[in-house]
């Protein structure tokens, strides 16, 4: 068999059991049909996980992820969940999360959150046709720019109170990478060269103060932040983007920043015996974070198959069964553990099936 049928053969083992076991563990025990929301975890036998609350954030990723998957009627239910518990009608934009009960419990306004509404709101009115969905999103894109703006150059802050009159949390890389994501999705959905022209500010800015030099990484704080920290996964995620973003990528540089992080990430934070991709690492290189989360693995296979490189196209197959067979398990995955194997995180949240779904999208049929 050679190299490119052995890599799209794997790739379908994959896909199998996203549909087989995944899926149906988010339709099924995964799911409180009385409030019509997915558990925020389930353990190793599909048992939920005593409720303490709901997240906008994780019902928005299962509503990308069963919109992508063409299952229409879970994405309505779970659509209709999003506006009827997690839309602030007073305050506008998203309450962070909801109680046991489905009342408010976090009200703060989040960054990270709104943008995976806009995310999973381009990607459902893709598939469905949904008028509200576009509504939502456009809405909160429009909200995000106006109510998380920052003074400093341009930046997006992270969270604010419930009202937006507070700033609770400043500029951080991880809530702007996925605006990025957003904002790409609701471009392609939409073809609205706005949100081609948000993006394009949007990477620039990031680059600005978030670009490492030396390596080209995107580091998790702002650029002279103490104890900042470079994470593998969070490069070869922007690696992916920035690959699907071509043309738009303005000033910034990153392309070719990225492809020197990629390089970086590869070099220093995947385990050459088992393949598996650490936490985080410091400026020099130097692990500062040696868990294995699946996240992380997940985003170096996308990024693999994304490189154009001929050394890419070979390591892809051997990674996808390293990755299979340290992360993937009968009864669903594995969702972190230490270099040396041993589980530390033995519950599969409900936003995890995202990063898969994402994944395996983009490894070849």
């Amino acid at each position: 068999m050679n190299t490119s049928a052995s890599t799209a053969t794997l790739a379908a083992e994959l896909r199998e059991h996203f549909t087989q076991v995944v899926l149906p563990l988010w339709r099924g025990p995964g799911f409180n049909a009385a409030l019509n929301l997915p558990y925020e975890a389930v353990d190793s036998v599909h048992r939920p996980l005593p409720v303490v609350r709901y997240r906008a954030m994780a019902c928005a990723r299962q509503l990308f992820v069963f919109s992508r998957a063409g299952d229409a009627a879970h994405a309505d239910t779970l659509f209709d969940a999003l506006l009827s518990h997690f839309h602030d009608t007073l305050n506008g934009g998203w309450f962070f999360s909801v109680n046991a009960e489905g009342a408010p419990l976090d009200t703060s306004k989040d960054l990270y959150t709104h943008a995976f509404i806009v995310f999973a709101c381009a990607e459902y009115f893709a598939r469905s046709g949904n008028q509200d969905a576009l509504d939502v999103m456009y809405d909160t894109s429009a909200l995000i720019t106006e109510r998380f703006a920052n003074a400093r150059d341009g930046l997006l802050n992270a969270s604010l109170d419930a009202d937006f009159s507070t700033v609770t949390g400043t500029p951080l890389q991880n809530p702007l990478m996925h605006l990025t994501e957003a904002w790409l999705a609701a471009r392609e959905a939409t073809q609205d060269g706005a949100f081609g022209d948000a993006l394009t500010r949007l990477v620039e800015v990031v680059a600005r103060n978030f670009m490492h030099q030396p390596t080209g990484c995107i580091a998790e704080l702002p650029l002279g932040s103490d104890d900042n920290r470079l994470e593998p996964g969070h490069q070869f995620e922007w690696f992916y983007l920035v690959r699907r973003a071509a043309g738009l990528l303005g000033t910034s540089g990153l392309d070719e920043a990225l492809t020197r992080a990629f390089s970086f990430a590869q070099q220093h934070g995947i385990d050459p015996t088992t393949g598996g991709v650490a936490a985080a690492l410091d400026e020099a290189g130097t692990i500062k974070d040696s868990a294995q989360r699946i996240w992380a693995q997940t985003e170096y296979l996308r990024a693999l198959a994304t490189h154009a490189s001929e050394a890419a196209r070979i390591a892809l197959p051997q990674q996808i069964e390293r990755f299979r067979a340290r992360f993937l398990r009968p009864h669903g995955w594995i969702e972190s553990m230490t270099a040396t194997g041993e589980i530390t995180r033995a519950e599969m949240p409900s936003t995890t099936p995202y990063h898969l779904a994402t994944a395996y999208a983009s490894l070849p049929a």
